[in-house]
């Protein structure tokens, strides 16, 4: 027997160790870039329109980015077309409203829940599924805390945002207006959270998209869905 195997053996046995926990150090270190990576939502709101949503969804399709589309169920009902053709192009349908009526929407709790609910229904009717992904007309930041605590507590998530095309504030703005306008709220956000419309007055909205995604692409960030 050479003398010399026990300790070649037990050579070899380190030389695997240091390999596997290099290994494994090389693996959380991907994931923790990963987990610090770039990323943007797209987030539609008011749709869908025959005149605008169409649009959208082509230059999304082109450009193979998913987006997110938080619809009003008074414009859905006889466009459900539409919202079947965003959900099997692989996007989210998610709820804004039904009347999209401030007054009507925030009069009290059970308003609220059954404007959600009356808009849940259209969009299970085009899907066949129902949606827990709500966004507040208006965003919830000045919102009373029972109206939010009602929301979260029938099981919604609400999604609201940190970066716009500013497509309801400039009013006849060009799409080059609304694309530079949409990169300068983005600022050096890492996790970018983008409103838009895609309500049939948004044809700008629809024409500025591909500028706005490349520049996304150009700066590195991830197109994420909801």
């Amino acid at each position: 027997m050479n003398k010399n195997l026990p300790a070649l053996t037990a050579l070899m046995l380190a030389f695997a160790l240091i390999i596997t926990l290099f290994g494994n150090f090389l693996n959380q270190s991907v994931l923790s870039f990963a987990d610090c990576e770039r990323s943007v939502y797209l987030t539609f709101d008011d749709g869908p329109s025959d005149r605008v949503t169409p649009k959208i969804l082509d230059v999304l399709k082109d450009e193979k980015v998913k987006a997110t589309f938080f619809i009003v169920g008074e414009h859905a009902k006889t466009r459900k077309e539409l919202l079947k053709r965003e959900f099997e192009e692989g996007h989210t349908v998610a709820i804004h409203s039904y009347s999209h009526k401030y007054s009507n929407i925030y009069a009290n709790s059970d308003s609220l829940l059954s404007d959600i609910a009356k808009c849940n229904d259209i969009i299970c009717a085009a899907t066949g599924q129902y949606s827990s992904l709500y966004r507040f007309p208006g965003g919830s930041f000045s919102l009373p805390s029972e109206l939010v605590s009602a929301v979260t507590s029938a099981g919604y998530r609400y999604v609201d945002w940190n970066a716009s095309f500013r497509d309801s504030e400039l009013k006849n703005a060009t799409a080059d207006e609304l694309a530079e306008a949409a990169v300068k709220t983005v600022s050096n956000k890492d996790n970018v959270v983008l409103l838009a419309h895609d309500a049939t007055d948004k044809s700008a909205t629809a024409e500025a998209l591909r500028k706005v995604i490349k520049y996304f692409k150009g700066a590195g960030y991830s197109f994420k869905r909801f």
